[in-house]
């Protein structure tokens, strides 16, 4: 079906940044949007950003001004800048790719984001 990979997570200080990457690979399939969501100890998993095919992003509004998504359609990947991270931002990060004529998102295994001094 589709593969769903995510990199980039680690350990950083309050204020500094990484960059995540999601890719999806598979036989035959054309990307509708690409997410990332986020999900910390204790809490519901939240959409943090969106990308679709055609460049068209959204953004939660505790991420605004700090992080950008950004696509390769050539490449099916997304990435997700996140500059002037809080201990806020910790949790686990997923990649979701949605395809067209499916109507269930694949998801990734996830990668651990920790912000901590």
């Amino acid at each position: 079906q589709v593969q769903v990979v995510e990199s980039g997570g680690g350990l950083v200080q309050p204020g500094g940044s990484l960059r995540l990457s999601c890719a999806a690979s598979g036989r035959m399939f054309s990307i509708s949007n690409m997410g990332w969501y986020r999900q910390a100890p204790g809490k519901q998993r939240e959409l943090v950003a969106a990308i679709t095919s055609g460049g068209s992003t959204n953004y939660a509004d505790s991420v605004k001004g700090r992080f950008t998504i950004s696509g390769d359609n050539a490449k099916n990947t997304v990435n997700l800048q996140m500059n002037s991270l809080k201990p806020e931002d910790t949790a686990v990060y997923y990649c979701n790719v949605r395809v067209i004529g499916r109507a269930q998102g694949y998801w990734g295994q996830g990668t651990q984001v920790t912000v901590s001094s």
